[in-house]
């Protein structure tokens, strides 16, 4: 069994060398001390230096319901067979926030928190026309206009290419997660 000492191990599991001797003491680490040194296990400190990650859990996907999509603040339609679920507000899962002057046009606009133009604003808002989920297959649909390779430039100078669809629907996603 090949060993380490308490030194290299720290430097191995950047770690301090104290954190060494308590997981030596504790067991976390299979160690013996001779001649009041501790000679550790080179196998077992390669295992607990692993160890955060193989406890990590990946996380599931997330399977999308009607009862979610309306839980969200979608409105259920339901005839002819078919089970969709409209959701209107799409663009606060896409990370578009609007607001408005009492005539209806846009005031100000940021996109994931970055401002925008409000003419820009306005053409992502007619972007994605239709965003539904529907329930016989189990996915999101939506009616758009190339929502996902839309050229945004946002108002500090900065540019970027959005797939506004994308990002929509991982919003969903991760809203209903959260419920």
């Amino acid at each position: 069994m090949p060993t380490v000492t308490t030194t290299s191990a720290a430097i191995r599991a950047g770690v301090t060398v104290a954190t060494i001797r308590t997981w030596c003491r504790t067991g976390a680490i299979a160690a013996v001390k001779q001649a009041g040194k501790w000679a550790i296990d080179a196998a077992s400190l390669t295992y607990r230096i692993k160890l955060p990650s193989l406890l990590r859990k990946t996380p599931s996907p997330i399977v999308l319901t009607a009862d979610m999509v309306v839980a969200l603040g979608g409105r259920r339609w339901q005839k002819n067979g078919m089970d969709r679920v409209y959701i209107s507000d799409w663009a606060e899962f896409a990370g578009l926030d609007v607001s408005y002057y009492g005539s209806g046009n846009v005031s100000g606009a940021t996109l994931r928190g970055r401002a925008i133009a409000n003419s820009r604003a306005g053409r992502l808002l007619g972007a994605i026309d239709r965003l539904w989920f529907d329930a016989a297959d189990g996915r999101l649909h939506a009616r758009h206009y190339d929502a996902d390779a839309v050229d945004i430039r946002y108002l500090d100078g900065a540019r970027d290419t959005v797939n506004l669809l994308a990002r929509t629907f991982a919003g969903i996603k991760t809203a209903a997660a959260a419920l």
